[in-house]
This record gives C-alpha cells, structure tokens and sequence, in this order.
C-alpha cells in the first residue's frame, strides 16, 4: 500500500487532468443547462470560498481550449451567456484562447440546428473555440442553412444534415448526435 506522502506518478497526474477536463466539458455543455448546478459553484465539505460564475465559465473555456489545442474537439462553445456576461468575460476568454493556440468568435447569432433546443441561445451570445479554418466551416454551414431556408428547403433530411454536419464539427460522435437528435424529437 502507498503511504500518503508518496507522490503521484505522471499516469495519475494524467488521468486527474484528463478527467477534471471531461468533467468541466460536461458541465459547460450541458443541453438545457446553462448554468452549472450551484453543488458544482458549492465548497467541498463547506471548506473554502464558493466559485463565481465568471469564473466557472472561464475555466471550462480554459478546458475547451485545450481540446481544441490538443485535438480533441474541432469546435468548442462557451455557455449560451447574456450579452451583458459575455461583455465582462470576452477579453478575458481571448486571452485564455491565445495562452492555447486558438482563437474564439463572439458569435450574436448562433447557428440553431435540431441538436439543441432553440430557446437555450435565443437573444444570447456564445463563444466559439477554434484553430485555423474551422470557423469558416461554422460560417459556410450557417449559410448553407440560411439558403435552403430561402428556398423552403430547410426541411427533412436537409434540417438533419445541417444539424449532423453541426454535430460532426463539434466532434460528438454520430450515437451522441443521434441522441441529441431524438432529445428534440427527430428520428434517425
């Protein structure tokens, strides 16, 4: 057995990381969630200071940036915030983004698809995390969207595409994307 003064191997260290980075991805993108449940803002054991949104919302663009740095994800998105939230917190979100090689967008009209119900970004304003060429796809799929909304061909397999194509550059795999799919009720 370990004594507790032994220190953690590299492997542990990694598997800490790794799952303290799964856990803040989770709860930044939480479907219908947009504020961490306040257990998540809550000391541990009453010990110590509480987290503040701001800051709750930093650390996991902090995390998504690094997955996106890393590989991992090809998009990531901030919380669906406020305009007022996103005006204190997008300076320094830019600078977080810059200390991991990626870039983040404001974006005031986010790119609403079957994945996720409408009313979670209406009048909000989302970040988005990205490396190199990735936010011109984002823009080429919002466009494609508004085009076949133009033509009255924003229906059926088309709606479904757009929202897997969505899905697919925010790096879920196809079960989640399906998943998210029924959530709204849209079959496979």
């Amino acid at each position: 057995m370990r004594e507790s003064t032994d220190r953690p191997t590299p492997r542990t260290l990694a598997s800490l990381v790794t799952t303290t980075l799964v856990a803040l991805a989770a709860g930044a993108c939480s479907a219908g969630n947009e504020n961490p449940p306040e257990e998540a803002l809550a000391p541990v054991d009453g010990a110590g200071p509480s987290i503040d949104q701001r800051s709750y919302r930093l650390g996991s663009i902090g995390a998504f940036a690094e997955m996106v740095d890393a590989g991992v994800k090809e998009l990531a998105l901030s919380a669906a915030v406020d305009p007022d939230e996103m005006d204190a917190m997008v300076e320094e979100a830019t600078r977080i983004a810059a200390g991991h090689d990626v870039e983040v967008f404001r974006e005031t009209e986010f790119l609403v698809t079957d994945l996720f119900s409408t009313d979670l970004t209406e009048g909000k304003h989302v970040l988005l995390i990205y490396r190199g060429t990735t936010r011109q796809k984002y823009m080429d799929l919002k466009g494609e969207k508004a085009r076949l909304e133009s033509l009255g061909q924003y229906e059926g397999e088309n709606r479904a595409r757009i929202a897997r194509q969505f899905g697919a550059l925010l790096s879920y795999s196809d079960e989640k994307i399906e998943a998210l799919l029924a959530d709204q009720g849209i079959g496979l």
